[in-house]
């Protein structure tokens, strides 16, 4: 690389709690293409889709405030959750979009010395690599290609719809990103008709049957397209699809035993970085192809 790509890294919660494997990976794959990374450590919750139905104010001021911490870096702000994705672009349209609104949100930020100007751009990691890094680079650093190996990926809901929103040429009906880094990292993507729907994620406290139903569709149509794993850029996709297949076989009446990577642990692998620090061993269902 020409110039060293530098990102302000919004890791949201649930890849510091729940998946910490996804914030190690991110990290170790950032280091070997050296990608810097700055965490955002006094960023909060995005929300999770849920706070917006209970408080949409708070909700944006909680976003804006997060989006002001990466301007203070002056970096863009990267993600790794198509549901923080979501929620920060959407407030950052709002935002951008509305002064009196803007006006507002600021007059709540500078009770914590804060001011939203607008400076920094929101990115999914995936993205990022896509965009800035480029795949003709990635290729360029591979050791260990994939090609043995039929790979799924599974784009859940929230990184590509609505596709006019996040900023790229993504389609939401027929998505590209994903199978164009598999393929950069040797694999061979699996096409599938559930890998542009949704996990169930958030639906699942309300009708835990209808998600587990949703997941199963997604992990059969890979199963039956004979994919080896799936990846996915988001980690509440990852909890639905590792954590639940007991479950979701139970709903689907079918025995069910699919790993399921996450996004930068795929190239991880391929560049060569060993699997335990990739975390693949905090995974429910190991993958006995990265012991």
């Amino acid at each position: 690389m020409e110039k060293k790509l530098k990102y302000a890294l919004y890791t949201g919660c649930t890849a510091r709690e729940s998946t910490p494997e996804l914030l190690k990976s991110t990290l170790a794959v950032a280091e070997k293409l050296g990608i810097e990374l700055e965490l955002l450590d006094e960023a909060s919750c995005c929300g999770a889709s849920h706070l917006q139905d209970f408080d949409d104010h708070l909700s944006l001021v909680l976003n804006t405030r997060n989006i002001c911490y990466a301007e203070k870096q002056e970096r863009t702000m990267v993600t790794l959750c198509n549901t923080c994705q979501l929620n920060t672009n959407m407030t950052k349209e709002r935002i951008d979009h509305d002064p009196e609104l803007k006006a507002k949100v600021n007059k709540d930020l500078a009770e914590v010395g804060l001011e939203y100007r607008g400076v920094s751009d929101v990115k999914h990691f995936l993205y990022a690599i896509l965009d800035d890094y480029g795949l003709d680079n990635l290729e360029k650093q591979i050791v260990k290609p994939l090609k043995n190996f039929n790979v799924a990926p599974f784009y859940g809901c929230h990184n590509i719809r609505p596709s006019e929103l996040h900023g790229n040429d993504e389609s939401a009906y027929v998505p590209d990103s994903l199978d164009r880094l598999i393929q950069a990292c040797g694999g061979n993507s699996v096409d599938y008709e559930e890998k542009n729907k949704c996990c169930g994620f958030h639906v699942d406290l309300q009708a835990p049957n209808t998600a587990n139903r949703l997941s199963g569709n997604a992990l059969l149509g890979a199963i039956d397209s004979d994919a080896d794993f799936m990846v996915t850029p988001c980690p509440l996709c990852h909890l639905n699809l590792d954590v639940k297949q007991h479950k979701i076989g139970e709903t689907m009446g079918r025995d069910i035993e699919m790993p399921v990577l996450h996004l930068p642990q795929i190239i991880g692998l391929a560049l060569g970085i060993e699997p335990k620090k990739l975390g693949l061993n905090h995974h429910v269902v190991k993958s006995v192809y990265f012991q």
